[in-house]
């Protein structure tokens, strides 16, 4: 299953042939991912490169760019995620969370089924446009039918991934006159539409409020304003190709997250109880629910499921890079342009690695566990200097809503629904995850 038989068979590394004969490497130990994180070699973007076929979507944000183009977009970008900036979105995650809890309602008083990854998207779409972009949506109160923008990227996730398994394919040209190229580039057209009005719209309140004294910069409100070392500014082209990646990783990959830990949850009671008992102990006594930033650190078993739910369910199954030079693991040497897959999913069930990796324990989080764990052996978020740059922010967020979700709800499996695992750029459940919220009693 999604190469797992290899990851346990070679243990280190593993090499594979790919359609046009060209060899491709794949790492899934720490000793190996540690080899290849800690460098900032960049995403494959030539012909045969994976990456190559999402730049009409992303363009080359902080997700694909590299050399240059990434470092200088890191350094800008960096301060917006500060903790100081952070601290602040506490009362939209909460908000968000509010409106989710709200949604459900029905479900419960109709004791019917609901399709969890649907919801949830549409909360963190809410969070990332408030938070990043400063821009309300009413994406939450729209019941009974997709949100288009939750429906185009999940239809541009999985052209991507069609493609990237069809070689044919690979050329622009072939691919932009069948059915799948056409809607992959309406879609693509249409997000990048959503993001140029997000742009335009901060764009004109950053000037009109230009001499207010505002307390903080959203993520956006940065974009617009900051200069490198050389005194310029992001281009237009530049600053779309962000907003792009940010409303995709900030909401998509959380979806997937938060969407695969309630799932887990309510696989295994035990612990949904355990997460539900620290939450009511912490808010005891209180007049609202809402999770305030000091809460944060004391979630610890809440923070041990959602870690060991992103082993299980890796959110983004795979990484890769192209070696820039000569590159040699374990006396081998592998020559420049060879493309290296870091298999996140592997790594996270590598039975090398870890105990039991098939079972759901979030005992393996514990301070004492973790303390004696490899770096490089849990990377969620990747690792090294190209890292996820939100990765606080997404794990805050998804501390809040599930925390709220728990807080209000018991939940439960439709046993009837078969889940399977949908590998792509972001873990998906092939027919959706469906489950049931029952009343609790507090």
């Amino acid at each position: 299953m999604f190469g797992l038989s290899n990851c346990n068979t070679y243990k280190r590394y593993y090499v594979w042939w790919t359609t046009f004969m060209k060899p491709s490497l794949s790492v899934c130990h720490p000793d190996t991912v540690k080899m290849i994180m800690k460098t900032s070699e960049p995403k494959p973007i030539g012909f045969m490169g994976i990456y190559r076929l999402g730049l009409p979507w992303l363009g080359e944000g902080l997700l694909i760019a590299g050399g240059k183009k990434w470092a200088r977009a890191r350094r800008l970008l960096t301060p917006a995620f500060h903790f100081d900036i952070l601290k602040p979105y506490m009362s939209v995650y909460n908000d968000a969370a509010d409106l989710l809890v709200g949604n459900l309602e029905r479900y419960m008083e109709k004791k019917e089924r609901f399709e969890v990854f649907d919801y949830v998207s549409r909360a963190t779409l809410d969070v990332i446009m408030r938070c990043a972009f400063s821009y309300q949506t009413d994406c939450q109160k729209d019941k009974g039918t997709r949100h288009p923008y939750v429906q185009a990227v999940e239809e541009i996730a999985d052209a991507w991934n069609y493609r990237a398994r069809k070689p044919w394919l690979y050329p622009d040209w072939l691919y932009n006159m069948t059915r799948h190229g056409k809607q992959f580039r309406k879609n693509c057209d249409y997000v990048h539409t959503v993001a140029e009005d997000v742009i335009k719209q901060r764009k004109e309140a950053l000037d009109k409020s230009r001499n207010s004294d505002r307390k903080y910069l959203d993520f956006l409100d940065i974009l617009l304003t900051a200069k490198d070392e050389n005194g310029q500014g992001l281009t237009p082209l530049e600053i779309r190709n962000e907003v792009d990646t940010f409303m995709f990783e900030g909401h998509d990959t959380t979806a997937s997250a938060i969407s695969w830990i309630l799932y887990s949850l309510a696989k295994y009671p035990e612990y949904q109880k355990k997460c539900q008992q620290e939450i009511d102990e912490l808010l005891q006594g209180r007049d609202t629910d809402d999770i305030e930033w000091s809460d944060i650190p004391k979630l610890e078993y809440l923070t041990m499921c959602i870690k060991e739910g992103m082993r299980d369910h890796s959110p983004v199954p795979f990484i890769q890079r192209e070696f820039t030079h000569d590159f040699e693991i374990d006396g081998k040497t592998f020559p420049a342009g060879t493309t290296v897959s870091l298999h996140i999913f592997g790594l996270h069930h590598n039975k090398n690695v870890w105990e039991n990796p098939m079972e759901f324990v979030p005992e393996r989080f514990s301070k004492e566990n973790i303390a004696k764990m490899d770096t490089f052996q849990f990377v969620p978020f990747s690792a090294g200097p190209r890292n996820c740059i939100g990765q606080h922010f997404a794990m805050n967020e998804e501390k809040v809503i599930i925390s709220k979700l728990l807080r209000r709800y018991w939940f439960e499996l439709d046993e009837t629904h078969l889940v399977r695992r949908k590998i792509g750029a972001v873990m998906r459940a092939e027919n959706g995850i469906y489950l049931y919220v029952r009343p609790r009693d507090l």
